[in-house]
C-alpha cells in the first residue's frame, strides 16, 4: 500500500464552474498508483468541489443560476466584510462539498460517462484556488 499527496491550483475567472478533471487525471497518473481511493479537498470557504454533468453547458448554466437564486447577493447579511458576494459564497459552499472521494482504477479516477470534476467558484473576482490531493492505493 502506498500513498501520495500534493496540491493542485485551479485558476478561476470569477463565479462559475471550472472543469478540473484533466488536472486531477494528470496528477493521479503521475503518482503511478493504479488503484485506490482519491481524496480532493478544497482549502477555501467560498469555493467548493462537485462531480457534475460535463457534456451539457445548459446543465451547468442552470446549476449556477439555481445557486444565485437560493443564495443571492444582498445587503441583508451581517457578514459582508469582503463585499456583497462574500456571505452568499459561504452559503453556497455550505450547500455543496469541499471534499470528494473518488475511486481510482487503472490509473484513472472512476467517473461516469457524463461526469466531470469541477471547482465551483462562488466569488465574483478571479482567484487561484488550492486543492489538496491525496491518493492511497497500490
Amino acid at each position: 500500500m502506498r500513498q501520495e499527496h500534493g496540491e493542485l491550483v485551479v485558476t478561476t475567472n470569477g463565479q462559475g464552474l471550472v472543469l478540473s478533471t484533466g488536472q486531477v487525471r494528470h496528477w493521479v497518473d503521475s503518482t503511478g498508483i493504479a488503484s485506490g481511493l482519491l481524496t480532493l479537498f478544497c482549502r477555501h470557504t467560498s469555493a467548493s468541489l462537485l462531480v457534475q454533468e460535463n457534456a451539457s453547458e445548459a446543465a451547468r448554466d442552470d446549476l449556477e443560476r439555481y445557486f444565485r437564486h437560493i443564495a443571492p447577493e444582498s445587503d441583508r447579511y451581517a457578514h459582508d466584510e469582503e463585499g456583497p458576494d462574500d456571505m452568499p459564497a459561504h452559503l453556497r459552499t455550505a450547500l455543496t462539498d469541499v471534499s470528494l472521494s473518488i475511486p481510482v482504477i487503472g490509473h484513472r479516477p472512476v467517473l461516469g460517462t457524463w461526469q466531470g470534476i469541477y471547482l465551483f467558484e462562488h466569488r465574483r473576482a478571479a482567484h487561484r484556488r488550492r486543492i489538496a490531493v491525496h491518493l492511497i492505493g497500490e
